[in-house]
């Protein structure tokens, strides 16, 4: 699996740094991407927050989403899904530092 970083240039909404997608590069799922992940800086301005893919609806006028990558039983597993996706935005921050 490789996570592709795309900066958020724009700046809006405020706060998003980045969206990033999930590339399958081997195994069942080989060829075909996850998207909907998106990088965040953290309101109170220590770290980074990554929020997954969801879709919004609706329940007495008020609105919710769904998520739709969930853990099946280790709720750790989606750490570990964000750490992977913090670790390449701050390979992909060094990088266009290093680029600059």
């Amino acid at each position: 699996m490789v996570v592709k970083i795309t900066p958020n240039d724009k700046g809006n909404p405020a706060g998003k740094l980045a969206d990033a997608e999930l590339h399958f590069d081997g195994g069942e799922l080989q060829g075909m991407k996850l998207v909907g992940f998106a990088v965040w800086e953290r309101r109170t301005g220590n770290g980074r927050n990554v929020t997954f893919p969801a879709r919004a609806y609706s329940v007495n006028g008020e609105r919710r989403s769904f998520a739709l990558l969930r853990p099946m039983d280790d709720t750790g597993s989606q750490d570990r899904v964000r750490d992977v996706i913090l670790h390449a935005y701050a390979e992909f921050e060094a990088q266009a530092t290093v680029s600059s």
